[in-house]
């Protein structure tokens, strides 16, 4: 099954002049669908779940490549997972046609200090009809890389200037603990979507994204310290739970 970032994953690839090789990470051939050793895989546990909002990914060059990439988690579980390499001086007219659809609401999602404060907000606005009548729904931006990067991202986006910033107040810690971070208020591309599922009314999705990034955590780090996965565990309970919650929503 492909989706927008394995999309522009092997678009990547077909364009490097020499293989990608992920630090500190473990070195066996990985399944193409979920980016762990075949040992690991959880291909099996792709959730479905259906959202009103979408998501739109501006990913760093080379982050579609890194296997703790968390952008992945959310465009398996967001049938609208947008993804798009960010470049400074070339913009893909794709991406702008998205940005322009009256079909969308769209929200950058970023720290408000970093942004005028007449653009900051906290929150979504109701859903409003477009021209054609049909109701809006929300479109949320990620900026999807290290925050130097995204901070570049952010700065000389001239195309997202006229877009209201969402900023997020979260009020627990961040649980994503595959790469480290020199700022604790600093969260991954899937707990900070999931946080935007919640404000757009999808709190289904929202929780089924937060278990699903904890067993792909789970599955990441029993691969990497070679030890087998705990299929009865924690990670596992909470994703079954969030799916079968989901299914009675939808019901």
């Amino acid at each position: 099954m492909s989706h927008a970032v394995s999309l522009l994953r092997a678009a990547r690839l077909a364009n490097a002049t020499k293989p990608f090789t992920a630090r500190g990470g473990f070195k066996r051939e990985r399944c193409e669908g979920c980016r762990l050793v075949a040992t690991h895989c959880m291909c099996a546990l792709r959730p479905s779940v259906n959202t009103r909002a979408a998501v739109c990914l501006l990913m760093a060059d080379i982050e579609p490549l890194k296997p703790t990439n968390t952008g992945w988690l959310i465009a398996d579980l967001v049938a609208d997972t947008f993804a798009f390499r960010w470049s400074r001086t070339e913009v893909d007219p794709a991406l702008i046609a998205l940005l322009s659809d009256p079909a969308w609401d769209c929200y950058v999602v970023f720290p408000g200090e970093y942004a005028a404060a007449e653009r900051v907000v906290q929150s979504i606005r109701p859903s409003a009809a477009g021209q054609d009548g049909a109701l809006r729904r929300p479109l949320f931006i990620l900026l999807d890389g290290t925050w130097s990067e995204a901070r570049k991202m952010f700065s000389r986006s001239s195309y997202l200037n006229h877009m209201p910033v969402l900023s997020l107040a979260p009020t627990e810690a961040s649980q994503y603990k595959l790469r480290r971070s020199r700022c604790d208020e600093h969260f991954c591309t899937s707990e900070v979507a999931a946080w935007c599922l919640g404000l757009a009314g999808d709190e289904a999705a929202r929780d089924a994204l937060q278990a699903y990034l904890g067993v792909f955590t789970h599955h990441y780090l029993q691969a990497k310290n070679q030890l087998p996965v705990v299929w009865d565990g924690a990670a596992h309970q909470r994703l079954a739970e969030a799916l079968a919650q989901q299914m009675e929503t939808a019901a």
